[in-house]
């Protein structure tokens, strides 16, 4: 088993009977979604799920989890994913895929929000080793790029994995990945975004987190707020 097996088991632990929980996207929320599944079929565990993503969408309907449509949803008992990035006040940054607008929704919307990730996901500040995705209307892009600029950011638009094109979300916006020039820190980099108009959503997850699950040298450190 490796550390990514283990936070994800321990995760899967704290899910009850009766529970409606939402599913990350990614390749530890993978090994979180397996081994819920393998409770619901083992331990007679029974749950409603929600995904994240059309990924975790397909995943789930192969292991036979049941799931709800999020239209279908007002509030989750629990929500696990992963983190591109963490500080020491549990901020996250997230996005390096392409669901932030159902990923934020899900966070929000649950009791409680436990995030997966390995020593290497730990950071002093957001934006450290990754910059900060901000979904755009497709027709605001240059607007907020300029907004962006005076806080600091420096904003490109997200390229295809090919480089043939731009990177369209699930539901039709831009990303411009931004790098902050600044040591800014997350929470006052989460306010200023929220006040420009133009943004859908972006990647820094604030006061959002119950709990950080960090697989290292084959252990689990578990951090509640």
């Amino acid at each position: 088993m490796n550390d990514k097996q283990r936070v994800a088991y321990s995760a899967a632990q704290h899910v009850k009977n009766g529970m409606i929980v939402g599913l990350g996207t990614g390749s530890t929320a993978n090994y979180f979604i397996e081994e819920l599944a393998r409770r619901c079929s083992e331990d007679s565990l029974r749950i409603q799920t929600v995904a994240s993503s059309v990924v975790s969408t397909i995943k789930a309907q192969q292991l036979g989890l049941p799931l709800l449509a999020m239209e279908h949803v007002n509030r989750l008992d629990l929500y696990v994913d992963g983190a591109d990035e963490v500080a020491p006040d549990m901020t996250l940054l997230k996005g390096q895929g392409y669901d932030l607008v159902r990923e934020k929704l899900l966070a929000k919307a649950c009791d409680s929000f436990l995030v997966l990730i390995d020593a290497s996901k730990r950071v002093k500040r957001i934006g450290q080793n990754f910059p900060v995705p901000i979904e755009v209307m497709p027709f605001a892009w240059r607007l907020v790029q300029r907004s962006v600029a005076t806080i600091g950011g420096h904003g490109t638009l997200r390229q295809t994995a090919n480089q043939d094109g731009l990177a369209v979300t699930s539901h039709g916006s831009l990303v411009l990945d931004v790098v902050f020039e600044s040591n800014i820190d997350g929470k006052t980099l989460n306010e200023r975004l929220n006040a420009i108009p133009g943004i859908v959503e972006h990647g820094i997850f604030s006061g959002l987190t119950r709990a950080v699950f960090c697989g290292h040298d084959g252990q689990v450190d578990e951090e509640w707020a």
